[in-house]
């Protein structure tokens, strides 16, 4: 909650600076931001082959039925989560954002950096990823240790950077965007639309809960409504620690308090809780789609157009390092690769990601009960189908 309210003082603060701030002011603002703005580029591609091979390196191994199940139902439910954002939001947004500025504004004012630099990444994000899935699947296939422990202690590295360089210092990235919007006089128009998209992006989020727990409970012959309450402490503890897997112990609880076995929550929640991430992808479409419609010259995407966004974006985000921001830290990649997103679109993004994360995380956690009582249902069927043949 500290995080949130330093970004609302960035927003603030870089909208007076722009407004009303001598040039000298904005000059330094608009210095910081850029420089910024090249470390998040060359930590991106990091974040991506660190954490992927890592979290697919330490998939558990002796599971692999329910493993495959859990996954595959896990990855359906962030996906079929983000095409019915994007549905949503198609419909809707153009209307919201017809009055509002262009992103592309940003630096139309003539105030420049007191200098630029340029940070090369060291792999592309798409070379990035095929390593991760490349590494990650060789090393859990062949059980190499010392290849492991060095994915996992790089992703340390990263984890590292994340909490204590970008983190601390988004509010003031922040602040620069915001100062760069008003000085090219597209600030106020571009805040109306953003509170609109972010209303509209957790109202999906519960229509997308109440999707997966009545469609759960009717398959079950159980309470819809009973499924959900009990989940509630999850959701709440989840708005406080903005982390899966910070709120894993209350998911448990809950998940056993609605009938499913011990063996299966104590499996489903903690690989739920960096696979499954339906509240993300909700909000990132959600936010992308609005960005794009905001964008002169370029309509939204068709469906069929924005699928492959939605696919491998459901991929980038798994085991998203369990910080504040860390799923639309990981998805910045494909943004700015397969949607042509510029530096002002970016930044806009992580400050609405970051204003709501406290509820996406919250949406996943409460979607990981739904899908561990599927799970539980399977591994009945399955135990019973033994028995028959035994």
């Amino acid at each position: 909650m500290k995080l949130i309210l330093k970004l609302i003082a960035g927003i603030l603060g870089g909208i007076l600076i722009g407004l009303f701030a001598p040039e000298w002011l904005n000059r330094v603002l608009l210095t910081f931001k850029d420089l910024f703005s090249e470390l998040l580029t060359f930590t991106i591609p990091l974040l991506i082959l660190f954490f992927i091979t890592s979290g697919i390196a330490n998939l558990p191994q002796k599971s692999g039925h329910l493993l495959g199940r859990t996954l595959a139902i896990a990855y359906g439910s962030t996906i079929v989560a983000g095409s019915l954002a994007y549905f949503i939001t198609a419909a809707i947004v153009p209307s919201l954002t017809a009055a509002s500025g262009s992103v592309e504004n940003l630096g139309a004012h003539g105030v420049l950096p007191l200098l630029s630099l340029e940070i090369p990444p060291l792999l592309s994000v798409m070379t990035a990823l095929a390593a991760a899935f490349v590494f990650g699947l060789g090393i859990s296939a062949l059980q190499a240790t010392s290849l492991r422990q060095v994915s996992d202690e790089g992703r340390d590295v990263i984890e590292l950077l994340l909490t204590r360089v970008i983190i601390p210092l988004l509010p003031f990235y922040i602040a620069g965007v915001f100062a760069d919007l008003a000085l090219s006089g597209t600030v106020f128009a571009t805040l109306q639309t953003f509170g609109i998209i972010l209303v509209l992006a957790v109202a999906m989020h519960w229509l997308w809960l109440s999707i997966m727990f009545v469609s759960t409970g009717l398959a079950l012959g159980e309470s819809p409504l009973r499924l959900i309450k009990n989940m509630l402490p999850a959701y709440f503890t989840a708005l406080g620690t903005m982390s899966s897997a910070a709120t894993i112990p209350v998911t448990l609880q809950a998940t056993k308090q609605n009938g499913v076995s011990k063996r299966i929550a104590d499996f489903t929640i903690p690989l739920c809780a960096t696979t499954h991430l339906s509240g993300s992808i909700i909000t990132i479409t959600t936010c992308a789609v609005a960005v794009m419609a905001m964008r002169e010259g370029l309509a939204i995407p068709n469906f069929f157009d924005m699928l492959p966004f939605l696919l491998m974006l459901g991929v980038v985000m798994l085991a998203a390092p369990g910080v504040p921001g860390g799923a639309v830290m990981s998805a910045i990649g494909l943004l700015t690769s397969m949607l042509g997103f510029g530096e002002g679109a970016v930044a806009l993004m992580i400050a609405l990601y970051m204003a709501q994360d406290s509820l996406g995380t919250a949406c996943n956690v409460t979607g990981d009960g739904a899908i561990a009582l599927w799970v539980n249902k399977f591994a009945k069927k399955d135990t019973n189908a033994t028995d028959d043949i035994a």
